[in-house]
């Protein structure tokens, strides 16, 4: 079968199409015949070799397979199972990317990592879904702010910041968003309460909207502790790349990662259902062959991109 893979770090175009054996389902496994995989920048950390200590200490071997969101059909499953899927069923799936990610014409993964896909929503879009979402969930569930309080979030114009203020509006939070010029209209369509300028000077800002300090930011733009002064005494910091910085007038930073929740099968649903409702948007920035997916890498380093880029391996 076809898959993306890296034998050696490096570009863009290190990123390979490969033929590699075709995996079987163990217990409690299902294999996915995957019709979409979303880009991620975690993705192009593995190829140029951001991830190669996590790599190394792990023992694999090349081909390393980037990707860690999909969407397809249930081709097979392994013994074990619960039931809840059958041969055939259109589903979505996380993974994290090693041993393998989703960059192929298949994958096994735990049983509880795959759920249905949203009802009326193609697998290019569904794939799009699941591991920006429950990143944006599980930030806002460890801030634990209550309704009413105030969160600002940082990228808020990219895959991960829309999901966290749309759900942020589900709890009922007030949220400041930093925006570009041409984001403004669309992340107030999203929900964003107010906005302040995109690389401008975020404290300084949020402070003028308010003075003591808003209870809790969500770092997407991984600007870690330079948002402290935002905040206020005693509030809350989410960051999401592994910073192990330590907070400063009482600020608890949360250190969030997606590979705690992988087989919280009723967190994916419950994406998915908000998925089908409305209340998150999917958004594709463009559709790559396997082949050039190369382009979809080199496009995503360059910035500014709005939504996902996605492989089809539908074909």
């Amino acid at each position: 079968m076809r898959a993306l893979g890296v034998i050696n770090y490096g570009g863009p175009k290190n990123l390979e199409l490969l033929e590699v054996a075709e995996p079987v389902p163990g217990e409690g496994e299902v294999r996915v015949r995957i019709h979409a995989a979303a880009v991620s920048p975690t993705d192009l950390m593995l190829r140029n070799g951001q991830h190669a200590a996590t790599i190394s200490a792990q023992n694999l071997q090349p081909p390393y397979i980037p990707g860690m969101d999909l969407a397809g059909v249930v081709d097979a499953l392994g013994p074990g199972h619960d039931g809840r899927l059958k041969v055939g069923d259109p589903v979505v799936g996380i993974v994290l990317p090693f041993p393998t990610g989703a960059y192929a014409d298949k994958i096994v993964l735990p049983v509880e990592s795959v759920v249905a896909a949203p009802d009326g929503v193609d697998f290019v879009a569904a794939s799009t879904l699941l591991m920006n979402a429950a990143t944006a969930r599980i930030a806002l569930d460890q801030l634990a702010l209550a309704p009413g309080q105030t969160l600002a979030i940082t990228g808020a114009s990219g895959a991960l910041g829309v999901y966290a203020i749309q759900l942020a509006k589900t709890d009922g939070l007030t949220v400041i968003a930093d925006a570009a010029p041409d984001d403004v209209e669309s992340l107030r369509s999203f929900g964003a309460d107010y906005l302040v300028p995109r690389r401008g000077d975020f404290v300084a800002d949020v402070r003028a909207l308010v003075p003591d300090g808003v209870d809790g930011v969500l770092d997407a733009a991984v600007l870690n502790g330079a948002t402290f002064g935002a905040i206020r005494d005693h509030g809350q910091l989410a960051v999401v790349r592994a910073w192990d910085g330590i907070g400063e007038r009482g600020i608890q930073v949360h250190r969030v990662y997606v590979g705690s929740v992988l087989k919280e099968t009723a967190l994916l649903q419950e994406l998915v259902r908000q998925a089908e409702e409305g209340v998150l948007t999917l958004r594709v920035a463009d559709v790559f062959a396997p082949e050039d997916a190369w382009k979809a890498h080199e496009q995503l380093e360059a910035g500014r991109v709005r939504g996902r880029f996605v492989i089809d391996f539908s074909s």
